[in-house]
């Protein structure tokens, strides 16, 4: 499958990402159970919507698909589809009269976390969103040591926007730091309103 993105350049999917796309990609393990970090959030988000606690939903990805093949008469494959814009963040939604606004990212590196896994658009829709008040976060999965960060968005903007740092990552005792540590669980897999909860009590003290 090819995608374009809105400069007209193709981006470069292998096997691997396709597969990936196809939800085969099990090279990453979530808590020990073959599960992506992802589909753990959206399994949370299921799981806080069928309780009523939130309402949040992953952002679907605006394509536009040119080219389509029908191997069988009850199938239809996507071979070629343009990105109509840029992505912002994955996900957003309501909780408790909040606008939730975040991104969900992951790495297998034990020390740090790369900045290369944000744009800058992403980056610039999270202060657009700050900007009106909007809760705005991001969660990190540490792959390898199977820990996940709620980091507050102004933490991130903060350490990617400041000239001074000349890192090309963020260290995992910044991170340590500055953000909320999430445990996960059988249900919700990843419990990230009750960082929410944390972040916003700490902040109605200060």
């Amino acid at each position: 499958m090819v995608f374009h993105y809105p400069n007209g350049h193709p981006s470069h999917y292998n096997e691997a990402s396709k597969q990936k796309m196809q939800g085969k990609d099990k090279s990453i393990n979530f808590a020990n159970r073959g599960m992506r970090f992802e589909d753990a959030i959206n399994q949370s988000n299921d799981y806080y919507r069928n309780h009523n606690l939130a309402v949040i939903h992953k952002k679907p990805i605006p394509l536009q698909i040119v080219k389509v093949d029908y191997p069988k008469r009850s199938a239809a494959v996507i071979r070629e589809a343009y990105f109509k814009e840029a992505s912002t963040t994955d996900y957003n939604g309501v909780y408790k009269g909040y606008y939730l606004d975040f991104e969900a990212k992951e790495t297998k590196n034990k020390t740090s976390f790369p900045l290369k896994n944000f744009h800058e658009h992403q980056i610039a829709h999270m202060e657009k969103c700050m900007e009106q008040d909007g809760l705005c976060f991001v969660l990190l999965w540490f792959s390898s040591l199977k820990r996940c960060f709620f980091l507050d968005s102004k933490q991130l903007v903060y350490y990617w926007r400041n000239k001074e740092n000349q890192k090309k990552s963020m260290p995992i005792t910044t991170i340590e730091k500055n953000a909320i540590e999430i445990q996960p669980k059988i249900a919700p897999r990843i419990p990230y309103l009750e960082a929410v909860d944390q972040y916003l009590q700490a902040k109605e003290k200060n």
